[in-house]
């Protein structure tokens, strides 16, 4: 599965957990999730490389333990073991 076909469903995941998935251009600040107004959101900092964005998505499903809450294919599932054991993560 290609890296972009690995942050669409990611993002998709994303928005099944509740998430507010808002990718805009914010000049390499990077995104992350935040709650605002009581609704959790998660910027995508368009700027930034298809996998840096991926890796800012597989953040937030880890902090939301998407792993245990959602039905994952097997690529993003082991994408997101490789980004919680540090396999994933950019050195």
């Amino acid at each position: 599965m290609h890296t972009v076909e690995l942050l669409e469903e990611a993002l998709r995941a994303a928005g099944a957990l509740g998430y507010k998935v808002r990718q805009e251009w914010l000049a390499g600040g990077g995104g992350g999730e935040c709650e605002l107004k009581g609704r959790k959101h998660l910027f995508i900092d368009l700027s930034l490389s298809i996998s840096d964005q991926l890796q800012v998505a597989l953040d937030a499903l880890d902090r939301a333990n998407a792993s245990r809450r959602l039905v994952l294919s097997d690529p993003l599932r082991r994408a997101l073991v490789a980004y919680q054991t540090g396999l994933g993560r950019a050195a």
